[in-house]
């Protein structure tokens, strides 16, 4: 998941970014700042390539996958306007990326028949529901032990945190599969 761990690094640094300097000074470090005060969707969307940059491999496909899969979840989440976002819920947006980078990551290692699934689709779409389900929870139990919310952090402080909250997040997984099993 080397891909997805240094998107998420990247979003980590940005959104640290917003949270110390604000959403206009953090869009400008990147460029952006035409996309302040735009429709949050807009300002993700301008962000893909800074947050997921292009690439040929599979782990990079992951990545920008999941980064979509984020944007349309927003809304959702009650993600409607980034000029007002506060440190929890930028929190949200990052817990959102590394459960959809991870799900994706899961779901072609079913696709690679590396994981297997019930062959009844209602069956095997209840899975992947619960599987959403509890990778979120995961990676906000390893974001909440990690870090009391998005703060002040460098680009290397970003990566150390998140390569922790992917190993945390996979460790939970692991042991609740074993669980599972025994």
């Amino acid at each position: 998941m080397g891909a997805a761990r240094q998107s998420s690094a990247r979003l980590a640094t940005f959104l640290s970014g917003a949270s110390v300097n604000g959403p206009r000074a953090a869009l400008q470090a990147l460029n952006l700042g035409n996309l302040a005060g735009r429709p949050i969707e807009e300002i993700f969307i301008g962000m893909m390539d800074y947050v997921c940059p292009e690439g040929g491999s599979i782990d990079a496909s992951i990545s920008r996958e999941a980064f979509i899969e984020t944007i349309t979840d927003l809304a959702d989440n009650g993600l409607t306007d980034f000029d007002t976002l506060n440190a929890e819920q930028l929190q949200t947006i990052l817990e959102l990326y590394a459960t959809h980078a991870i799900e994706a990551r899961l779901c072609n290692d079913i696709g690679s028949k590396i994981v297997s699934l019930p062959s009844n689709v209602a069956d095997a779409e209840s899975v992947q529901s619960q599987l959403f389900d509890f990778i979120r929870r995961s990676v906000s139990d390893a974001l909440t032990a990690g870090l009391a919310g998005v703060q002040a952090m460098t680009t290397a402080m970003a990566q150390t945190f998140v390569d922790g909250v992917y190993e945390q997040a996979f460790s939970i997984l692991e042991s609740m599969g074993e669980a599972e099993e025994g």
